[in-house]
């Protein structure tokens, strides 16, 4: 550490990415990791560009009241990268979301709110609540996860963050020969898990022998190739590759959440956009009954057959195999009554925001859910100037020991103002 230039800094307001925003000497502003705001941290430079620096604490000179120790020996500096608050104390760690989520909603779509990030059970202390873990495989077959910002693999023997169902099938006790990557999905419910791996070898070699389902390069090796859930009463199945909440309470949480703002009533005519598996699909189809309707839009086939199956009993139930595209929202979507939007991290995008803002006749509710503070904020600031009024927002801690946070919003047209 003595050989390495060191900033002396003062760590400003939490930044996208999970750092402090500091300024060096020369003016530059320097994204911080591994520190809390208004400590004094000694760092080292860990990026360089013309108007920014990356930087890491390597020493804590004054320290806050919300620094704890790390649970987890990976945690830090040139450590693993998956856990970015490992050393924040939990309610603190919510305050940062919550002021995360106000700045982007500030910055992005020119409001001012107040946020309460909500705890959600089934993560005691924040750990042990990962369902789905994504590995590294290092050129030995070990297994571990990538350093921030790098191809180097941190050699692990256990995450503590990975749900019990995840640890006890053990992949870090084994190498995996001729594996590039290891994702592991388990279900706390079924007591079942599937390994899906990625190789680019034409050999592959000897695998170790574990009691779960295993999925190679797509194709199914081994059952259970799907897990299964109940949420709010509700069975689904989900396949390995497929999206599915990590946290074990978030499918209930969100399902309710979104029942709760959507207020369906019999006969209504709902979009359910970026569908996935049909969590919420199934949830509202159950609220509107056989006179009402849902259509369930949704681009990977894999979770268009989940959404299928998971709402086989429901005849009023369309899965839709498509793109969320401007002209997809334009040509298919009016007279919607209600419309659910659960995009990936890169959000909806202007363009399909701006269809769904123009419909005629338009639904007269949307609710959003989103996992980006950044791409959730750009996308309602085109509802908003549309003349759209955000109803309510709600925010739940499905991530605990890290930066991200889920976010749920209720926005309504100018006509019911």
């Amino acid at each position: 550490m003595s050989n390495i230039p060191l900033l002396d800094l003062e760590a400003g307001p939490i930044a996208a990415g999970g750092g402090c925003v500091a300024r060096a000497n020369d003016g530059r502003v320097v994204f911080v990791r591994h520190c809390l705001p208004g400590e004094r941290v000694f760092a080292a430079v860990t990026e360089e560009t013309k108007s920014y620096l990356r930087a890491d604490a390597l020493e804590i000179i004054h320290s806050s009241p919300d620094r704890v120790p790390p649970p987890c020996p990976y945690a830090g500096p040139g450590r693993c990268g998956g856990c970015d608050w490992q050393h924040v104390a939990l309610a603190a760690q919510r305050r940062l979301k919550a002021d995360l989520v106000a700045e982007q909603l500030r910055r992005l779509a020119g409001i001012e709110r107040v946020v309460e990030v909500e705890e959600v059970a089934g993560a005691p202390d924040g750990l042990g609540w990962r369902t789905r873990v994504r590995f590294g495989i290092d050129h030995t077959g070990r297994v571990g996860f990538h350093r921030h910002r790098s191809h180097e693999l941190q050699l692990v023997d256990r995450c503590l963050i990975a749900s019990a169902a995840v640890e006890v099938i053990g992949v870090e006790s084994h190498e995996w020969p001729d594996i590039d990557d290891l994702e592991v999905f388990a279900s706390d419910e079924s007591g079942e898990g599937v390994l899906s791996l990625t190789t680019r070898s034409r050999r592959l070699g000897q695998l170790p022998s574990l009691d779960t389902g295993l999925v190679v390069n797509g194709r199914v090796a081994r059952r259970p190739e799907r897990l299964a859930f109940e949420v709010l009463k509700r069975h689904y199945e989900v396949s390995a590759g497929v999206f599915w909440q990590v946290h074990p309470g978030a499918a209930d949480v969100l399902g309710r959440a979104v029942l709760d703002a959507l207020r369906a009533r019999p006969g209504d005519r709902v979009a359910d956009l970026y569908a996935g598996a049909g969590l919420f699909t199934a949830l509202v189809g159950d609220v509107v009954g056989p006179s009402g309707s849902v259509l369930a839009v949704e681009r990977d086939r894999w979770a268009c057959a989940d959404a299928a199956r998971n709402t086989a009993d429901q005849p009023h139930v369309e899965v839709f195999k498509a793109a969320v595209t401007p002209a997809l929202v334009s040509e298919g979507l009016g007279g919607m009554d209600l419309a659910v939007l659960d995009p990936s991290r890169e959000g909806a995008g202007r363009a399909v925001m701006t269809s769904l803002a123009e419909l005629e006749p338009g639904p007269r509710r949307i609710v959003y859910v989103a996992c980006d503070p950044a791409s959730f904020a750009r996308d309602l600031r085109v509802l908003l100037d549309a003349g759209w009024v955000l109803r309510s927002l709600k925010a739940f801690d499905l991530f605990p020991m890290t930066e991200h946070v889920e976010i749920m919003a209720v926005v309504e047209p100018p006509e019911r103002n």
